[in-house]
């Protein structure tokens, strides 16, 4: 989806709420992670998140923000891949504080799925759902943004489009209030001295 088609699906959306929702879910996305690669994105066995996390870090590289920075974590990965494609469960075994786990899944997540999303949250890392109203995790969860198949104006992998372009949105309205402030102080106190 280009950002043409990321327009026009807003426009599309607009009325619905879903923008706000997506914004909401997206900011707490932005304020979930503190390090580089401290967002863990995650789907189950069958569904890897490989596009969403793909589209995360693109924005994370235009808005010049490292924390946004994913990590995708695979439930099988080839042990050819590449160094960032080759990250397995293990990594969920040091989650903890400062860090977050997006579990992204349109399916119930397995059980396998949700011990160890258990065990991350136990292990202070902040929880997000990206699902179609999981009911056990999204109790889990700390955020949830559910995309529901009969009530939702669009699909999941839209959906996925719209939070991630949002994740990359407000940070660069940040930049540009930062810019002013700059300007505003500089017009106070005279530039800084180089």
């Amino acid at each position: 989806m280009n950002a043409e088609q990321v327009a026009a699906l807003r426009l599309l959306l607009a009325p619905t709420g879903w923008l706000e929702r997506a914004s909401a879910f997206a900011r707490a996305l932005r304020r979930s992670s503190r390090t580089p690669g401290g967002l863990l994105v995650i789907g189950t066995p069958e569904l890897e998140p490989w596009h969403l996390a793909a589209h995360l870090d693109e924005e994370s590289r235009l808005a010049g923000i490292p924390e946004l920075t994913p990590t995708l974590v695979r439930w099988s990965p080839p042990v050819d891949a590449p160094p960032h494609l080759r990250i397995g469960l293990e990594r969920l075994t040091a989650v903890g504080r400062g860090e977050s786990l997006l579990v992204v899944t349109p399916q119930a997540a397995p059980d396998p799925l949700l011990e160890r999303v258990h065990d991350a949250r136990k292990g202070g890392a902040t929880i997000l759902a990206l699902d179609r109203g999981d009911r056990q995790l999204d109790e889990m969860a700390h955020e949830a943004l559910v995309v529901e198949p009969e009530a939702a104006p669009l699909s999941f992998d839209a959906a996925q489009h719209l939070v991630s372009a949002a994740a990359g949105e407000r940070l660069e309205q940040e930049k540009g209030f930062r810019a002013r402030l700059a300007r505003l102080l500089d017009a106070v106190s005279g530039p800084a001295s180089p």
